[in-house]
């Protein structure tokens, strides 16, 4: 189960610009965003759906995705949806939750999640991404601007904020491959096809490379 690390996500100024942006909005109970069940877990604050920020702040995160290349290569999206802005300020925590298997009024399904940090590890402690998987627990804690994406069927956590604040924007996204599996071995080939032509070009081998990862895709995408 592929978890992928997505490093420079946002620029400098795009960082300083949407975290100057959040330093006056409007922020309200994250519970009021939760499944029924997640509400049990769930203690944070999320920027109100309705500030006037909301929409600008949600287009810059999705334009940075979109032409992020190991992004749209590795996770296939066919659309980033239902984007939060989370903080969590000492005490707060996510305790373990799956993600609903759709979310937004458009019933968009949730295939990969994602979260963007928007501050640095220093600001805070504790406050890890704890993803549970078949060799064990994970734990993330990303540089500013940096990003991670996951499968959305795993059970996952943000631990306690032990000091200072922790800033992300977090996520979903509907592939058009929505089976993990599929998805990492059409990355596996893309990756084996442009190290070959990085190394020999445009060979025969190249071609049956990509007439595979084409065809997989073809079959596989919805």
């Amino acid at each position: 189960m592929m978890i992928l690390l997505l490093d420079n996500v946002l620029t400098a100024d795009e960082l300083s610009d949407i975290t100057s942006t959040l330093e006056t909005a409007e922020f309200v109970d994250g519970k009021t965003t939760a499944g029924w069940h997640a509400k049990l877990v769930k203690n944070n604050t999320q920027l109100h759906s309705k500030a006037n920020q909301s929409p600008g702040l949600r287009e810059q995160i999705k334009s940075a995705l979109w032409r992020h290349s190991l992004f749209k290569v590795a996770v296939q999206p066919r659309s980033i949806h239902t984007l939060l802005f989370s903080r969590y300020e000492v005490g707060m925590s996510y305790g373990d939750h799956v993600d609903n298997a759709f979310m937004g009024g458009a019933y968009h399904r949730s295939d990969v999640s994602f979260t963007v940090f928007l501050n640095a590890p220093t600001d805070y402690e504790g406050g890890e991404l704890s993803v549970e998987l078949a060799d064990g627990v994970r734990t993330y804690k990303l540089d500013a601007g940096s990003a991670i994406a996951y499968p959305s069927s795993t059970i996952h956590r943000v631990e306690p904020v032990t000091a200072g604040t922790r800033l992300v924007a977090v996520g979903w996204v509907q592939s058009l491959v929505r089976d993990p599996q599929k998805r990492e071995l059409l990355f596996d080939l893309d990756t084996a096809r442009r190290s070959l032509f990085a190394k020999a070009g445009k060979t025969p081998e190249f071609d049956l490379i990509s007439k595979s990862h084409a065809n997989l895709l073809r079959q596989w995408a919805e």
